[in-house]
């Protein structure tokens, strides 16, 4: 009796790979432009080895984006004993660690033919930590402030920084550690916890 072959066993080194090199492909550029053969020959593998572990393209998408979003969760989470502070700080440092990751979740190159995002639980469950800090502050202060809108706001100001940052954006000569501690030490003034 014959030997059958046994499939290739593709292991979570290789996954992290995968996943890792579609997004700094992608995020260079672009979805639509990015091909799996392409993924594949950058991370030293077949695409075999990505229709066997992500099921395709848009899944293989969706994926990055869910492993994004949980990675800067657990960055967050693990900042929220700090308050708001810590969580900007740790929202730039993630940001600045994970250039491609960060570039696929909020600068949405994924606006292309190719479906994909974030799965919603995982997106969501990403922001919690600002929104119980926002909350526990509020509640400090004795303000009646909208959580959400609260939110929004401290969000708006800390993304557009890191944002011009990363993009190499501003005024020549800026300090962007200088102008990111200025606006948190008004975010702190503002809503102290």
């Amino acid at each position: 009796m014959g030997h059958m072959a046994r499939p290739p066993v593709y292991d979570s080194d290789l996954r992290r790979r995968l996943l890792e090199t579609t997004a700094e492909l992608v995020a260079a550029d672009g979805p639509a432009r990015v091909a799996l053969r392409d993924i594949a020959a950058a991370a030293g593998t077949s695409t075999t080895a990505i229709y066997s572990l992500f099921g395709g393209k848009p899944q293989l998408l969706t994926a990055v984006l869910d492993d994004a979003f949980r990675s800067f969760g657990e960055s967050q989470r693990a900042a929220a004993p700090e308050g708001l502070r810590g969580l900007g700080l740790a929202y730039r440092q993630w940001a600045l660690e994970h250039r491609s990751f960060y570039a696929l979740m909020f600068s949405s190159p994924l606006g292309s033919p190719v479906p994909c995002e974030a799965t919603p639980e995982v997106a969501g469950s990403a922001i919690e930590p600002l929104y119980e800090a926002v909350g526990a502050a509020l509640a400090a202060a004795g303000s009646n402030e909208s959580v959400p809108l609260v939110a929004a706001a401290i969000w708006g100001q800390v993304h557009g920084l890191v944002s011009l940052e990363l993009a190499g954006a501003g005024l020549p000569g800026t300090d962007w550690e200088a102008a990111y501690e200025t606006a948190l030490n008004a975010i702190s003034r503002s809503y102290a916890n």
